[in-house]
């Protein structure tokens, strides 16, 4: 628990950012209308991307040895996939619906 409290203590500065950045988020979709949630969120998760190249970035950095934190590159490299392609499939939905449709 001390190696815990002293890593905080160490990077003060990045545990601030890491809660406003979640204020902000909340704030900035939270201020949304509903009729527009759907479709800037699904083209909002194709950003994603990035947390998929910091993952990859980091596990690669991180000790070969270092199970945990490979698995946890792991999973952020998975989850982060699965809403970039959950994105763009929900924008492909939306894009289907203002098509018209073809007389045979």
């Amino acid at each position: 628990m001390e190696q815990f409290l002293n890593w905080i203590t160490a990077h003060i500065e990045m545990v601030y950012i890491v809660i406003l950045s979640i204020f902000l988020g909340v704030e900035v979709i939270g201020r949304v209308p509903s009729v527009l949630h759907t479709p800037l969120m699904s083209g909002a998760n194709a950003i994603h991307g990035v947390v998929i190249i910091g993952a990859i970035i980091v596990m690669g950095r991180v000790d070969a040895h270092n199970y945990v934190a490979l698995i946890i590159g792991f999973l952020a490299v998975l989850v982060g996939t699965l809403n970039v392609v959950g994105g763009f499939v929900v924008t492909d939905r939306m894009l289907e619906m203002f098509k018209k449709k073809k007389s045979k």
